[in-house]
Order: structure tokens, then C-alpha cells, then sequence
């Protein structure tokens, strides 16, 4: 089974959905067999590459509710085991970020790519790391289990930009509109930070489909948790 995970690196939910998808993974019998690939998606594809303050960024777009936002996915991200520390947080546009997550990909495989997208949403959510930064994400990759400076020379060049646009350009086109989004063999998706017990069902389900395990309740997609991607 594959199973295709759209999502950004400036995404919280994303990342509470990456880790109730994996702990749902965990209790599936047939794990083994799954193969995970994380696609790339921007919710600000227009963002500059100027760094700055997540506080400052989130205020301009949202204004002085998105303290409440944070607040809420920081107890969220407890309840999961995951830390926010959004006072350190810095924005910035993940292109490059993706490119290296294809880098990663295509050079070394899903295992690895999996450990970099876990390093990179640590570093940004946690850490308050600039991951529009060569050099930081070098050094991140390198942690990851990657040669820094193959991820270094990588970075440094053009290589995977228009696949990574190509990528982002179909995630749109097949109706991609919010993250993260779970494309399961390609039929069928979930969108959404779902509970793991969602998850579960439909791997279940989908396993089902395919004809690897016996049937089991179907699973109720929704919205909740996603990511909203800015029109235009």
C-alpha cells in the first residue's frame, strides 16, 4: 500500500497529523507493507525569503487571535508529545525545504525522506530554526542521517526546483486544497489531522480494498485539523 502525504513544513497540524498517522501505522498488522511519500504543498507559496518572527507574521494575517490559535495546538501538541514553542518559531518560504525533502526522496528513500520531514518539523515548530536557510538545512539533514554536504551542494544548486513545482502544481490539480492531506493508493484520501483511530480504519479499509486483510468499518473523512490554503 502507498500512501501519499501532502503537507508543508510551516504547517502545525501537519505535524500532529504525522504523528497520529504514524502511531496509527504502529498498531497496523500489515505495516510492513506500507509505503509512505511526503509531496510537497505551500499554504504561502508567495512568501518571501526574508525570515521573520512567527508571532509577527501570524498577527499580520490573522490578527490577535492567532495567540488563541497557537494556544490551542501547543496543548494539542501535549496531548500528542510533540513541543511548540511559537515565541521561537521562524517563518519563512519552505520551498527549499522541499526541495530537500525530494532530495532526500529520490537519493536515498521513503525511510530517510520520513526522518528529515520529522527533523524538519522539530527544528521549525520546536526549535525556532530558519528552515529557508542552506546552511541550517544542511546541517538538519545531516542529523537526519544524510551527507551534509551532498544536501549542501544540492541546496546550492537549481536541481528538483521544477519537479517540486511540477509536484505542488499537480497536488492542486487533482483537488488538493488543504493540508495535510492523506492520498491512500492513489483513490482515496483523508484530509485532515485525524485521531490515529481514523487512521487505522482506514488503513484498514483501504487494506480491505486492495484485498490484503479481511473487511472492516469504514472510516469517516473530514476537514477538521487541516490546514486552509489561501485563495489565489
Amino acid at each position: 500500500m502507498k500512501v501519499e502525504i501532502y503537507s508543508d513544513i510551516a504547517c502545525p497540524w501537519c505535524y500532529v497529523g504525522k504523528r497520529r498517522f504514524e502511531r496509527a501505522l504502529a498498531a497496523f498488522p500489515q505495516a510492513d507493507q506500507v509505503e509512505v511519500v511526503y509531496r510537497p504543498f505551500q499554504l504561502a507559496p508567495d512568501k518571501s525569503e526574508t525570515p521573520e518572527s512567527h508571532r509577527a507574521y501570524l498577527n499580520a494575517r490573522y490578527g490577535p487571535q492567532s495567540a488563541a490559535m497557537d494556544a490551542r495546538l501547543e496543548e494539542l501538541g501535549r496531548a500528542e508529545g510533540l513541543a511548540f514553542d511559537f515565541d521561537r518559531a521562524i517563518e519563512n518560504n519552505t520551498l527549499l525545504a522541499h526541495r530537500l525533502l525530494w532530495h532526500a526522496l529520490n537519493a536515498y528513500g521513503a525511510k530517510e525522506q520520513a526522518a528529515l520531514k520529522d527533523r524538519l518539523l522539530v527544528a521549525h515548530f520546536a526549535e525556532g530554526a530558519d528552515v529557508g536557510d542552506r546552511d541550517t538545512l544542511a546541517a538538519l539533514a545531516a542529523e537526519a542521517g544524510l551527507e551534509r554536504d551532498r544536501a549542501a551542494a544540492f541546496l546550492a544548486s537549481d536541481e528538483g526546483r521544477a519537479e517540486v513545482l511540477a509536484e505542488m502544481d499537480e497536488a492542486r490539480g487533482i483537488g488538493v486544497n488543504a493540508v495535510p492531506t492523506f492520498v491512500f493508493e492513489g483513490k482515496w484520501a483523508v484530509q485532515g489531522g485525524q485521531e490515529s483511530s481514523t487512521f487505522l480504519r482506514v488503513l484498514e479499509q483501504v487494506a480491505q480494498e486492495t484485498g490484503t486483510v479481511p473487511a472492516s468499518p469504514a472510516a469517516d473523512a473530514c476537514s477538521d485539523g487541516a490546514c486552509e490554503v489561501p485563495a489565489g
